[in-house]
């Protein structure tokens, strides 16, 4: 059987939920269970045609402006960013999973994104939720498990800088982090 490859993904965006607004930027790091990368893919992206702001993301922004200036760099289309993106995931090796914190945020963005511009995503409905296995690993209530109280053990000396691709280098290392600790990896 073929092995997983963990696509640790993040996104940025200009509000809540897709549609009414925009993904600004993602990247999407895969890695095998042993932490070794496979390939990287990062892209900035234009505005949704008849989207807006939110106001209360962008207020959030605005204690992270050099972050946002590095999402607005050079965007592209969706439609042909997404259409790369996905013949990037098919072309990964094994069978992919997407991996983020919170998954429920970031893959609702690329699950959308890919039906939209694409007709499909090669995820199909598989992602999984680094919190979630952190609240399993340490036997504590979910809401308890955000990233800042995790164990420090689990954490490389990786930069977390609300830019796509450094955030999903640092979660993907500590995902396999994690598996390694749960004994997923030898």
């Amino acid at each position: 059987m073929p092995e997983e490859i963990y696509v640790s993904t993040d996104i940025e965006a200009d509000g809540p939920i897709p549609g009414p607004h925009s993904m600004l930027s993602f990247a999407s790091v895969a890695l095998r269970a042993d932490k070794s990368v496979v390939d990287e893919f990062a892209v900035n992206l234009r505005p949704l045609p008849d989207a807006e702001p939110h106001p209360r993301t962008m207020l959030w922004w605005e204690n992270h402006r050099e972050s946002l200036a590095k999402a607005r760099e050079n965007p592209r289309d969706p439609a042909v960013a997404m259409a790369d993106y996905a013949r990037w995931l098919r072309a990964l090796p094994g069978r992919i999973v997407l991996v983020a914190q919170p998954a429920a945020f970031d893959f609702m963005w690329i699950y959308w994104y890919l039906q939209k511009f694409v007709g499909d995503s090669p995820f199909g409905h598989s992602a999984l939720d680094i919190k979630s296995y952190a609240m399993a690993m340490l036997k504590r209530p979910y809401r308890d498990c955000v990233s800042g109280a995790l164990p420090q053990h689990w954490r490389d000396d990786l930069p977390y800088t609300h830019v796509a691709l450094d955030d999903a280098r640092e979660q993907g290392a500590m995902f396999c982090n994690m598996l390694r600790e749960n004994g997923a990896v030898e």
